[in-house]
């Protein structure tokens, strides 16, 4: 028995961690579940949210904070959302100038490659700059509720650098990252792959740091729909976690690697060279002009170490961030709704709860680089800890 809505349209931003939504589609993993999509490519998340929140797409690969925020009514009409699947975690990296990298090198006590050293670096070179009577750096990131823009300000603020002071957050499309950076318009951006490693690759920018350095476990993107959908499309929301989970386990298996960045790397998908697609999916990257390399196993994790089941606590630490920076209220049914946004039932009901996370897990389901361990039912002492906040 389904539903009867087996035609959906789907929209996507060209990055590599909307690489489970693209394989499910392009290898057939939908179509075996009677499925027929159209995906649309986008170029904003502003675009994504609109078109999914009014019902130009049916779903989306969307940024988790957005999820939240339209869920909460920020920033926009509230339009509830449920994210029954994880499509990545950890894709993100900072990168920088060649002119910035010099500068934060010249004022490192340390390893540039620890967050800390590098924090406390960029507080020096603000100083530095507003000494001399110099404009503020501009920080490129996606969009206001974005992982990229928490990331960053949580980097930011440990080495004592107020990013709404200090700094100007500046709000850029992914695929126009390059080409601000090239033109001169921001010094750094944090942004998914693989337009980190296409900056390094012109020879323009240096990654500084790959965000699972930042947060052992952030969820970036989910597959979204809206509330009410999911409620009238049960069979076919269940068919397409399917085919979704079928995509990750595809993606994940090294024996398909090359197949998988052949399609990703296709014009009408993220167009760009499947190398560098090889590079993200491998953990591998450049990230250095002078070909320095860089491994992580923990860069975008499509499905491996459980990564496509939605985590409640990812939810909450985020929303935790939007009350630190004075983006949403500080209330007990506000953090509930966030939660109730990453649908653990839903995956499970149709891919299992899967075995249990390692040891080599954070413990806290976050694993930042500072601070105690995170609490998710106490966001209040959690933001007590910094002393650079809007709450």
């Amino acid at each position: 028995m389904t539903d009867g809505k087996n035609k959906l349209r789907i929209g996507f931003i060209p990055l590599a961690d909307a690489a489970a939504l693209i394989i499910a589609v392009d290898k057939g993993f939908t179509k075996e579940e009677g499925l027929d999509i159209e995906l649309v490519r986008e170029v904003s998340w502003s675009n994504m949210r609109d078109k999914l929140n009014i019902g130009l797409f049916d779903a989306a690969h969307l940024l988790a904070p957005i999820a939240i925020a339209s869920s909460l009514g920020l920033g926009h009409v509230r339009v509830p959302i449920v994210a029954p699947f994880n499509l990545g975690l950890n894709g993100n990296a900072i990168t920088v100038t060649n002119d910035l990298y010099k500068a934060l090198a010249d004022h490192a006590h340390g390893d540039l490659a620890d967050p800390k050293v590098s924090a406390r670096s960029l507080a020096d070179v603000v100083a530095e700059r507003r000494r001399k009577g110099r404009e503020p750096l501009n920080f490129g990131m996606t969009f206001p509720f974005s992982t990229h823009n928490y990331q960053l300000r949580f980097w930011m603020a440990s080495g004592g650098v107020d990013p709404d002071q200090d700094l100007r957050m500046v709000v850029l499309p992914p695929p126009y990252m390059v080409e601000s950076i090239s033109s001169g318009h921001v010094d750094a951006f944090c942004v998914g792959a693989p337009w980190n490693s296409v900056a390094v690759d012109l020879g323009i920018a240096h990654i500084l740091h790959f965000v699972s350095e930042i947060l052992q476990r952030a969820t970036e993107k989910v597959l979204a729909v809206r509330a009410s959908w999911a409620k009238e499309n049960p069979d076919t929301l269940r068919r397409l976690i399917r085919a979704h989970g079928n995509a990750a386990d595809f993606i994940e298996d090294v024996k398909n690697r090359e197949e998988t960045c052949a399609i990703l790397s296709a014009p009408n998908r993220i167009d760009v060279a499947a190398e560098v697609i090889r590079r993200t999916l491998d953990g591998k990257l450049k990230v250095s002009p002078d070909g320095t390399y860089r491994t992580s196993e923990r860069y975008l994790m499509v499905g491996r170490i459980g990564a496509a089941r939605p985590d409640p606590v990812q939810a909450a630490w985020l929303y935790a961030q939007m009350v630190r920076w004075g983006h949403a209220p500080l209330s007990n049914e506000f953090l509930a709704i966030s939660k109730a946004v990453f649908r653990t039932d839903l995956y499970d009901a149709v891919l299992g709860k899967g075995s249990p996370l390692p040891a080599s897990e954070p413990a806290d389901g976050v694993g930042a680089f500072v601070g105690p361990a995170f609490d998710p039912n106490d966001i209040r002492a959690h933001l007590s800890l910094w002393k650079i906040r809007r709450w």
